[in-house]
């Protein structure tokens, strides 16, 4: 497996810190194996094994220490046996031990250790883990492969496509690390099929005690199918019931929230550029894998627009950056992307076909009056930029470091 190198040196930082290391992401997003690349690297600076505990608590072998107290005991043995060396501790998927966060927060007042956790669910470090250990954490967000670790996985396996063939298989069978390593498409989907459904069993309906599942899998399908459209929940609630579906506002509230913290789709908020605000309005929809989202939407249509626009919204994410979606008057731009005091504004289209859609896709850009960089991205070869606007090819873009 490649080496997820961008999360690696935002991690590595960190190691020997007296800070708690969380590493959240959808399920098979790479989260156990950036565990073991950071393990591999600790063990590399010399610490013996006995020092390095990795624990997984999805495997049967660990059933008795989902409980807090025997966890917390079968530790501390663990550290009485290093005989005063600091321990390091990879605890992987630990939401699956009843009351985590209690024996999490103990073990780093009790012991000289350094703890390395991974989680499935993005609202694990709010609620209970933020009063326990509150200022004593650091987090990162791990994303399934981009294009370019997809690219660089194929090379190391030697195969050697073009690159445009490479890129509409990612974007029809997204990027799940797993995924890449079955020999055919009908295994692929029954692949991302089982990931589909254990986290909408396991990480939407179990912890969030849903009871409308049938609902639930229409609500899902629906973000899914309609990536890149601005809704807000009074919107959706409208056009279930003019699909014959009995539900509320604040039903739906409940079961968006539960599929966002499971990871299954991100939003992007609206940003007023001349007004400087946010927008209390509807928000977008982006899916976490895109594999996971064509595999269960309800149309077989290959959609390059929201494709596209998709896989430009994950990158810039794996990037590092916060997105939210552009408003310049009447006009829209898709993504206003900002890290520290970087920003740069992105368009997205599948292809500039003729001078009415270049001007639709380069005017709201016009209307933006900084200097930060701008941006048309499309699947055209030609370069159409002009105005101060950069045109990239979307191959070009997503494998362009400098941006």
């Amino acid at each position: 497996m490649i080496q997820r190198t961008k999360y690696l040196d935002k991690i590595i930082p960190f190691i020997d810190q007296p800070l708690i290391k969380v590493i959240i992401g959808v399920r098979r997003s790479g989260k156990t194996v950036l565990l073991s690349q950071v393990r591999e690297h600790i063990a590399g600076s010399g610490i013996s094994e006995e020092r390095l505990i990795n624990l997984n608590f999805e495997s049967f072998a660990n059933r008795r220490l989902l409980n807090a107290e025997n966890l917390y005991d079968y530790i501390v043995e663990k550290s009485k046996q290093a005989k005063g060396s600091r321990i390091y501790l990879f605890f992987d998927e630990i939401q699956e031990v009843v009351d985590w966060q209690k024996v999490i927060n103990s073990l780093a007042v009790d012991l000289d250790c350094d703890i390395y956790l991974t989680g499935s669910n993005s609202n694990m470090l709010s609620g209970e883990l933020a009063t326990y250990i509150a200022g004593r954490y650091v987090h990162f967000t791990v994303y399934p492969f981009t294009f370019s670790e997809s690219l660089r996985f194929y090379r190391e396996m030697t195969v050697n496509n073009p690159e445009d063939e490479l890129f509409d298989d990612y974007l029809r069978y997204g990027g799940l690390p797993q995924r890449f390593l079955l020999r055919d498409n009908q295994s692929v989907r029954s692949y991302l099929d089982d990931v589909y459904n254990t986290i909408v069993i396991k990480d939407v309906i179990a912890r969030n005690k849903i009871t409308d599942i049938d609902l639930l899998r229409r609500l899902t399908a629906f973000l899914l199918d309609n990536v890149g459209n601005p809704f807000s929940a009074n919107s959706i609630c409208k056009k279930l019931k003019a699909e014959g579906v009995n539900t509320t506002v604040a039903t739906l509230m409940n079961y968006i929230a539960a599929i966002k913290n499971a990871m299954v789709v991100i939003t992007a908020p609206r940003y007023d550029i001349k007004g400087k605000a946010l927008l209390s309005t509807s928000e977008k929809y982006y899916a976490t894998d895109l594999g996971l989202r064509n595999n269960v939407k309800s149309s077989d249509v290959i959609d390059y627009n929201k494709l596209y626009e998709n896989v430009v919204f994950l990158e810039m994410l794996s990037r590092g950056y916060d997105i939210s979606v552009g408003k310049v008057g009447e006009y829209e731009i898709d993504f206003i992307c900002t890290k520290g005091r970087e920003k740069v504004y992105i368009q997205v289209a599948y292809l500039l076909a003729d001078a009415a859609v270049v001007e639709r896709e380069f005017r709201p850009l016009r209307k933006v009056s900084d200097n930060y960089p701008k941006y048309v991205v499309s699947g055209d070869k030609h370069d159409f930029s002009g105005d101060g606007i950069i045109h990239k090819n979307i191959i070009d873009f997503l494998l362009d470091t400098d941006i």
